[in-house]
C-alpha cells in the first residue's frame, strides 16, 4: 500500500468548509436546481473593460516575459499616485511589492517576520487562511475573540492583554472579513504604537478598501510606516482570477521580502500587471464608483431584510459585501442550518464556522454579490424556509 503521510503541519491546516458546499451547490445546478448563491466573496462584475483592453494589449505585444520580484516599476508608481491621490499619503515606489494576490502577499510578509513558534495575533471571526498561512511558516496563528460591542474587530485593551512572549505580530483586517467593520483610525494607530513599543510587528489587511460605504477610511499607513499593508486587485478592482495584489512594505524590510519573493514565486503574473496599469484610469475609476454604489444598494436591502427575518446583525456593515448575520433564533448549529438552506431552500450561505471558533456556530456569513434581484428571490425563501 503507498505510504501517503503528510508533514505534520497539514493536520491543522483545515480547508474551506464553503468549498464543499459550494461544490454541493453546483451539483444541484447540474440537476436543474435553481440556487442563489450568497456564499462566495467573490465579485460578480467582471474586470472593468479598460482593464481587460490593457491585458490584451500586453499579451499582443509580448508583456510576457519575467518582471523584477518586486513588480512591475510603472505599476509600482502608479500605485503610490493611488495612495497620493485618495489618502493623501506619500509612499515611496521603492516600498512597494507586487503580489499574486493578497495572499502572496500575507505569505510574504509572515515568512520574513514569524519565527517558529511565534503567534500572530488576530480577531475571531476573521478571514480563516490567515491563520494557516501562519502555520505554514512553522507560526502559529492565536485567535482572539471579538464581539460586536467593539465592531468584531480588535481593540488596543485586546491586543495588551493577550501579547505575551510568544507574540510576533498583529494582524488587522479593516474591513473585515466576514464582518465588513473597520478599525478605527485612532484605534489602529494605538495598536501600531503598543506594537512598536513591544518590537512586535503589525500587518493591516486593506483588501476591501474602496468598497466603503456611508463613512470614510483611511490606510493605517496614514498612521504608520511601520505596517506592512497587503491590498489586492481581486476585490474593489474586480479582478479576482487575475491574481495581483501588492503589500506596502517598511523600507528596511524591503531586501528580505524581494529576496523571499524571487525564491517563492519569482513574480507576479506579468499580463496582470501590465493590465492593472488601466485600474487607475479616470474611465475605470467611474466604473468601479458605479459597482460601489450597486453593493450598496445591495446592503442597503439585505441588512433590514435579514433583520426583518430575525436575524440578529446589531453592527451595520460599512465596509466590503458581508453581512455576518446571528442566526441562533433558528439554530445552534449554523453548519447544519445552511446544508439545509441550500438543499431545502435553495439559498447557498456560508457557515460561521470558516471564519473561526468564538459563537462560529450561531453565526452565518451572507455575500451580497449577486444582483438585487437575486438577493431578493434569496431573502422570500429564506423567509419560507424559516416561516418569518
Amino acid at each position: 500500500m503507498k505510504d501517503t503521510r503528510t508533514a505534520r503541519r497539514m493536520d491543522e491546516i483545515q480547508p474551506f468548509h464553503v468549498m464543499q458546499l459550494l461544490a454541493r451547490a453546483r451539483a444541484l445546478e447540474a440537476e436543474g436546481r435553481d440556487i442563489v448563491h450568497m456564499e462566495i466573496g467573490e465579485p460578480d462584475f467582471t474586470a472593468p473593460e479598460p482593464v481587460v483592453q490593457a491585458g490584451v494589449k500586453a499579451l499582443q505585444s509580448g508583456q510576457t516575459h519575467y518582471t523584477p520580484a518586486t513588480g512591475l516599476p510603472e505599476l509600482k508608481l502608479a500605485i503610490a499616485g493611488f495612495y497620493r491621490e485618495r489618502y493623501g499619503v506619500e509612499v515611496s515606489p521603492g516600498r512597494i511589492v507586487i503580489t499574486p494576490g493578497a495572499s502572496g502577499a500575507l505569505l510574504l510578509a509572515v515568512g520574513v517576520l514569524l519565527e517558529a513558534g511565534e503567534d500572530l495575533l488576530m480577531a475571531d471571526p476573521g478571514y480563516p487562511c490567515n491563520r494557516n498561512f501562519a502555520r505554514f511558516v512553522e507560526g502559529k496563528g492565536r485567535l482572539l475573540p471579538v464581539n460586536a460591542d467593539n465592531g468584531y474587530q480588535l481593540s488596543l485593551a485586546d491586543v495588551e492583554l493577550a501579547w505575551d512572549e510568544n507574540s510576533g505580530a498583529v494582524l488587522l483586517a479593516s474591513p473585515s472579513n466576514p464582518t465588513g467593520t473597520l478599525v478605527a483610525e485612532e484605534e489602529m494607530a494605538a495598536i501600531a504604537e503598543f506594537v512598536a513599543a513591544k518590537q512586535g510587528h503589525l500587518i493591516v489587511d486593506e483588501i476591501y478598501h474602496g468598497l466603503i460605504y456611508d463613512v470614510e477610511a483611511q490606510t493605517a499607513l496614514a498612521v504608520t510606516d511601520e505596517a506592512f499593508v497587503i491590498n489586492s486587485f481581486s476585490k474593489y478592482f474586480n479582478m479576482t482570477g487575475w491574481r495581483l495584489g501588492w503589500m506596502v512594505v517598511p523600507e528596511e524590510y524591503v531586501p528580505s521580502v524581494d529576496k523571499l519573493a524571487q525564491n517563492l514565486f519569482l513574480a507576479a503574473p506579468t499580463p496582470a500587471q501590465h493590465a492593472a496599469l488601466a485600474a487607475f484610469d479616470p474611465k475605470t475609476m467611474k466604473i468601479l464608483e458605479q459597482r460601489r454604489l450597486e453593493y450598496q444598494r445591495r446592503r442597503d436591502y439585505l441588512l433590514p431584510a435579514l433583520r426583518e427575518l430575525g436575524f440578529e446583525i446589531p453592527v451595520t456593515p460599512h465596509g466590503a459585501f458581508y453581512i455576518y448575520a446571528d442566526c441562533s433564533k433558528f439554530s445552534d448549529d449554523s453548519t447544519e442550518l445552511s446544508r439545509r438552506l441550500l438543499e431545502e431552500a435553495g439559498v447557498a450561505v456560508t457557515p460561521g464556522i470558516d471564519f473561526g471558533h468564538h459563537r462560529a456556530n450561531e453565526h452565518l456569513r451572507f455575500a451580497y454579490t449577486t444582483s438585487l434581484e437575486r438577493l431578493q428571490e434569496g431573502v422570500r425563501r429564506l423567509g419560507r424556509f424559516l416561516g418569518a
